[in-house]
């Protein structure tokens, strides 16, 4: 039987790339790809698919927001495999409510897995919307109340280490490829971008002062002023990493420092 999906994510590369592998499984027939949340609910609305691969973080309406939307308009809620980036609480979520989901960048694979799971749900004519209202509520209440802190995962010479987001001092991207310094660790982030790593992460700490870099507030050690108005901020890492502030950032740093 052919299962009708569509693909939502708000990055080009990652929808052709799972586009792509679907290609290797006959019984799935792509019918439509959105890259937002508000086209999501769209193309569900128009077509009603039998599964969807749904990103968590967008920007504007997320992935959970999209279901809280098709909960509220009473639609018929699809089969979802949520996409998403390592995150703690989400994982945790998922495996509890049974909901699948695959960990970004895809792997052909684990893919497989998912639509096992999938087509045995659809054939089984199993409805997803109470155990998705359900993950909805569970990942909110996470969030808001876990005492315990977000781990990151940064590669670091050959390994996967795992790190209290409150270690977190810096992250940069260049070339696609985020880099990372934590008080006793320097690597790769595999977020893809510092958006989605922004979002798993306290907004009360982390600040984005330019576009290329994510500074944790409490790692600031100086304010240095710089030419023709601008600050650069100096961390208190081993290396003291200069980190520039954007003219759209320094009312911001203002208000963070009272300056």
């Amino acid at each position: 039987m052919a299962i009708n999906t569509i693909i939502v994510d708000d990055e080009k590369p990652a929808r052709d790339e799972l586009a792509y592998l679907l290609k290797g499984f006959p019984e799935i027939n792509v019918i439509g790809q959105g890259k937002n949340g508000v086209e999501a609910v769209s193309l569900i609305k128009e077509h009603a698919p039998d599964l969807v691969f749904l990103d968590v973080q967008m920007p504007g309406l997320d992935g959970f927001g999209v279901l809280k939307k098709l909960v509220e308009r009473k639609m018929k809620v699809p089969h979802v495999v949520f996409a998403t980036a390592f995150d703690h609480y989400a994982v945790q979520a998922f495996d509890v409510n049974a909901v699948d989901y695959v960990l970004k960048p895809f792997d052909k694979a684990r893919i497989s897995k998912a639509i096992q799971k999938a087509r045995r749900e659809i054939e089984a004519q199993t409805s997803p919307v109470e155990r998705l209202e359900q993950l909805v509520s569970q990942l909110g209440n996470a969030k808001q109340n876990s005492a315990q802190p977000v781990k990151l995962l940064v590669r670091s010479q050959q390994r996967l280490l795992l790190v209290d987001a409150e270690d977190l001092i810096w992250a940069s991207i260049a070339d696609g490829l985020i880099s990372v310094m934590a008080k006793d660790v320097e690597g790769r982030s595999n977020y893809r971008t510092l958006e989605e790593l922004n979002a798993a992460l306290d907004s009360e700490s982390f600040w984005r002062p330019h576009r290329s870099y994510l500074v944790n507030i409490h790692h600031i050690k100086e304010v240095v002023p710089w030419f023709k108005g601008g600050y650069i901020l100096k961390m208190n890492d081993k290396k003291q990493t200069e980190v520039p502030v954007s003219r759209h950032q320094i009312k911001r740093l203002r208000e963070l420092f009272k300056l």
